[in-house]
């Protein structure tokens, strides 16, 4: 397989450059004296970043692309979306230039780290890489961080740091986090999901498994010990192994869980059952409770001190589009959210229940045609703990096959659960029924991976 080397830069090409990881790597070797271009398919702010960094964007996917920079690109990467009939790739291969997918790419780059973490699980993989990050920073270790969402606080979705630590999500979409090389890794959860990809429960466990094999023996391995039959996947393993979860008999527990009027968490830090520290999180939800342990033990690994945890902790007030509040519009509260499965949509609704409000809204998008026909008894169950849902079409990202389901169908479903449901086929439709419906002190939740948000953000640009 082909390999970077920060010692020896060279001209990559990425192909959908203007995906959120895609960028973040570009970033990164930019910073590294990499030469970058790149295609993508429309203009974004994170493509016109590039530019400004010096990158060449090419829109649209064209051979062309390719040819005019012939000569000059040592190396193409490629992401999952892209398929061999794809004109760039054809011409690349052509061409014989050496090519790597995106998970490849991230799998090279961690090698030039001396600490490599991989975070994986079904669900928080972006806020426990935001925390990770929050408190190393406090901790001024100066890590290089690759987060899948907009983290504030540096600015986008890369840091570029020293050559020590390099923190990335790991996610295991057609089994891209196999061809990581991480010396730390993290696993937060194991659930069904990507059933497009994956065949059952089984094939997931058996990823994560292959996941967990890769950390070395001189690396460790933080698993969530609430995950059913954890030890199926730590057995045998060569390396450290270190617990999170909600026994005591965790290395690392929580106790004594509060919240204040906005739903953020203080609990007591337990370690080997023994109060270490009393925590207070900036963003909500006991979900978080978790993923802050997770992060905790990770940084914990990495020398930092629990006072510049509890500080870095208390400092991270969140990612875009994880219970992110947008505003408010006639005594509205709007939220949004990019809970696309049913566990991560009932942690999501449990936060907002105790988050101020007198009638709670969810305005939800499905995600794919896949997930939804997988679990649509489960969507239903967990979008009723809403007092009313409003359903938007699906959204079909990388499908076309409708499977002959629609978001009609978890309405039903719901409405014989004993909520309301609304189902609308257009955002117009939906801005109109909330207009009318929503009054003073009702709290509304724009969720989903698609683009829900612009739901949320029209109502409050009226």
């Amino acid at each position: 397989m082909y390999q970077i080397d920060f010692q020896k830069p060279e001209h990559v090409h990425f192909i959908g450059i203007g995906g959120i990881s895609m960028s973040g790597l570009a970033e990164i070797l930019m910073e590294e004296g990499f030469g970058v271009s790149g295609s993508d398919s429309h203009r974004s702010e994170l493509t016109e970043h590039l530019k400004a960094k010096g990158a060449r964007v090419f829109y649209g996917q064209q051979a062309s692309n390719i040819e005019e920079l012939d000569g000059e690109i040592g190396v193409v990467v490629y992401t999952a979306a892209v398929h061999e009939d794809n004109p760039e790739f054809q011409a690349a291969k052509k061409a014989g230039i050496p090519m790597l997918s995106r998970a490849q790419l991230l799998g090279q780059m961690m090698k030039n780290y001396r600490y490599a973490a991989g975070i994986a699980g079904t669900h928080g993989k972006t806020t426990t890489t935001s925390m990770a990050a929050e408190i190393l920073m406090e901790a001024e270790k100066d890590p290089t961080i690759s987060v899948g969402g907009i983290l504030h606080s540096i600015g986008g979705n890369i840091r570029v740091g020293g050559s020590d630590i390099f923190v990335t999500e790991a996610c295991e979409y057609t089994d891209s986090f196999l061809s990581f090389f991480p010396n730390m890794a993290v696993i937060l959860n194991i659930e069904e999901d990507h059933l497009d990809y994956f065949k059952d429960i089984n094939h997931i466990r058996g990823s994560f498994r292959k996941f967990a094999e890769k950390v070395p023996a001189d690396g460790v391995l933080i698993i969530n010990s609430d995950i059913e039959r954890f030890q199926e996947i730590t057995e045998g393993l060569p390396c450290r192994v270190v617990t999170v979860g909600k026994g005591a008999d965790s290395d690392y527990s929580a106790g004594h869980i509060t919240y204040d009027e906005y739903a953020r968490d203080t609990f007591d830090l337990l370690i080997d059952g023994e109060k270490a520290e009393s925590i207070t999180l900036g963003v909500p939800g006991e979900h978080n409770v978790y993923n802050a342990l997770a992060a905790i033990a990770l940084c914990r690994e990495l020398g930092v001190s629990l006072e510049h945890i509890k500080r870095g902790l208390a400092n991270f007030a969140g990612t875009d589009r994880r219970f992110e509040k947008k505003g408010e519009i006639c005594g509205v509260t709007i939220i949004d959210d990019y809970a696309h499965h049913p566990r991560e949509i009932a942690a999501t609704l449990a936060t907002a229940k105790n988050y101020p409000h007198r009638k709670l809204w969810c305005v939800f998008q499905p995600h794919t045609y896949t997930r939804t026909k997988a679990f649509l008894d489960e969507f239903a169950r967990s979008l009723a703990a809403a007092d009313e849902v409003v359903l938007a079409d699906i959204y079909a990202a990388r499908e076309t096959d409708d499977l002959g389901i629609s978001s009609g169908d978890i309405a039903g479903k719901i409405e014989a659960l004993g909520t309301k449901a609304h189902y609308f086929s257009s955002f117009d439709e939906i801005e109109t029924f909330i207009l009318e419906n929503c009054v003073k002190g009702d709290l509304l939740i724009t969720m989903g991976a698609g683009d829900i948000v612009k739901v949320g953000e029209s109502l409050l640009g009226r």
